[in-house]
């Protein structure tokens, strides 16, 4: 199962470390915000969850440090992840190896709630929710990616984003 969690927001400390307040977070808040949240063991639950929610088109992402040419590279690129950001399309990363976090804003009370994922977890964030990523400190992540249709690499910043047409559908969606 999915550890999530109340994030503390210390930035005096590397943002991929835990960051837990202590402070757990249920599978009802995550739902509650809109987070689908699936544990899978094998390949062929996640092609049915993908079929049953129409994902037509999926990659594969692997993040570690050799992927980038040197460590101050990998950390600009986490930094654009981990800036608090929507997009028009969900989210949708099947973990199958390593692990990471997503941060996912809590639109009720604005407390950050990490989710570490891990192998086999999968989440959906919808869209039009504020999010950031990040690799934890063993710096590396291998996940499925899936998507409806082509997928679009949009991020929408936070403050500018908050009138997007997304946000204000995903902010209903959720009854506010």
């Amino acid at each position: 199962m999915v550890k999530a969690y109340v994030h503390d927001n210390d930035a005096s400390v590397d943002f991929r470390e835990d960051h837990d307040t202590g402070k757990p977070v249920s599978l009802e808040r995550l739902e509650k915000i809109g987070l689908i949240y699936r544990k899978f063991d094998t390949q062929q639950d996640v092609d049915s969850f993908a079929l049953e929610r129409n994902y037509k088109n999926r990659d594969i992402v692997n993040i570690t440090v050799d992927s980038f040419p040197d460590e101050e590279t990998m950390m600009s690129k986490l930094n654009v992840f981990y800036a608090e950001h929507l997009h028009e399309d969900e989210e949708i990363r099947y973990c199958l190896d390593g692990e990471g976090f997503f941060d996912v804003r809590d639109p009720f009370n604005e407390e950050w709630i990490r989710c570490r994922v891990q192998k086999g977890d999968l989440l959906v964030l919808p869209a039009g929710v504020y999010h950031r990523f990040t690799l934890t400190s063993d710096n590396f992540i291998k996940a499925l990616r899936l998507f409806k249709e082509e997928p679009k690499w949009l991020a929408y910043n936070r403050p500018e984003a908050d009138k997007n047409r997304y946000r204000q559908e995903y902010l209903a969606q959720v009854g506010l």
